[in-house]
């Protein structure tokens, strides 16, 4: 069972819960993380929300504290759960997720959840080249929601050779 924090802001988190993890036995949310929300960390996803596999509900913390929260839970990859957020602000992230080392001493699996835009694709594209099609293949392989990543960046390296 893989341990996963789960980023987001203002119910896209939440979302994604409820549709990839709620009831799939291979993963285990350790946390959200609270960024947009007024008075949300602290507090947590009730347990009438989260389903049987979390009769605690699951708890909010402030994204401030998301290296310790990686390290104390030993959390094998992160999921970013962002509506929408510029590319800056999200290799800000990515790269605290991997610094982090978490569960194991490699880079961490990041997984970018429904991001809604991409307006950045040249920098998308090269954040595509450093990852081979072997690898993305293994994560399309877990991925509960069959994301078709390899599909994902070719488009992706489509739209940035067309601009």
């Amino acid at each position: 069972m893989k341990k996963l924090i789960i980023l987001g802001a203002a119910g896209r988190d939440f979302h994604n819960f409820n549709v990839a993890f709620r009831n799939n036995n291979d993963f285990q949310v350790i946390a959200f993380t609270a960024t947009q929300i007024p008075d949300i960390a602290n507090r947590c996803y009730p347990a009438e929300l989260a389903g049987p596999l979390y009769p605690n509900g699951i708890p909010i913390f402030e994204e401030k504290n998301l290296e310790r929260l990686i390290a104390e839970h030993k959390v094998d990859a992160v999921v970013f759960s962002y509506s929408d957020i510029s590319h800056a602000n999200l290799m800000h992230l990515a790269s605290r997720v991997v610094a982090s080392k978490g569960a194991y001493a490699g880079v961490m699996d990041l997984v970018l959840a429904s991001s809604r835009s991409m307006p950045d694709f040249e920098a998308a594209a090269r954040s595509f080249e450093a990852v081979d099609d072997a690898r993305l293949a293994e994560l399309e392989a877990v991925c509960p929601t069959a994301v078709p990543m390899r599909a994902i960046k070719a488009f992706v390296l489509a739209k940035s050779n067309q601009a």
